[in-house]
């Protein structure tokens, strides 16, 4: 008999959505592999993968590049208002934050980050691409572009550390003003390739652009995200 595909694909992702809310697949839990899937389910791999998407789609579960399918972890409340930084933010959440540093150099900055941060044509700027971490799980790929005028000899220190503290320590300089742009988003190939993810996975890009204290313009970020590791929000106070 013909498989009834989409019926079949129903009963797989109401199946493990039970499993999942029911403690019974807990957070980080590796699933088995889709082979073993699909005889539990007696189904095709074809129809298993589509079930798995669409549990992917929900945040409900995960896929690293040749390592299989995982539970999705909490998601981290990242709040626009609130100043803080990734470290302390995961901190503070009881969790655990790891940054790992892809490159850092001084580069002629593209036609995009000119007009983020206001420059005119042919200027530099100073690139760091970072890699971070929650409880061991890549869930961040940022590139941060900084005035270098700003920031002299910063690529001297160890920036795995926070940037916003290594700032206000060696530089006395404080983000005063942020403005911040959100778009669901593919994830381009440097992205992808930080978090193990298959090329134009789904994430979040949040763009920051951060002013100091005296109202300068500093410096500006691209976080890219994993579309299931953040929910973000923001409580604005009656003026």
């Amino acid at each position: 008999m013909r498989e009834d595909v989409p019926r079949a694909v129903t009963i797989i992702c109401n199946a493990l959505q039970e499993q999942i809310e029911h403690g019974l697949l807990p957070p980080g839990s590796k699933l088995p592999a889709e082979r073993k899937l699909s005889e539990v389910f007696d189904t095709t791999r074809i129809t298993l993968r589509e079930a798995l998407v669409q549990l992917e789609a929900l945040g409900l579960i995960y896929r690293e590049e040749r390592r299989g399918w995982f539970i999705s972890p909490p998601r981290l409340a990242y709040d626009l208002i609130r100043r803080s930084h990734f470290h302390a933010m995961v901190t503070a959440q009881g969790r655990v934050a790891e940054t790992q540093v892809i490159s850092a150099r001084l580069q002629p900055a593209s036609a995009s980050i000119c007009e983020l941060l206001q420059l005119p044509a042919l200027s530099s700027v100073i690139q760091i691409c970072r890699a971070r971490r929650i409880d061991q799980r890549l869930v961040l790929y940022v590139e941060h572009y900084l005035k270098p005028e700003f920031f002299p000899g910063i690529l001297e220190f160890d920036l795995t550390q926070s940037l916003t503290e290594l700032y206000a320590s060696q530089y006395q300089l404080r983000y005063g003003k942020v403005r911040f742009e959100m778009v669901p988003t593919a994830l381009h190939a440097e992205a992808s390739a930080a978090l193990k993810v298959s090329l134009g996975s789904p994430g979040l890009r949040i763009a920051r652009v951060n002013y100091d204290q005296q109202g300068r313009l500093i410096d500006c970020d691209l976080e890219y995200w994993r579309h299931d590791a953040i929910h973000v929000s923001a409580v604005v106070e009656d003026i």
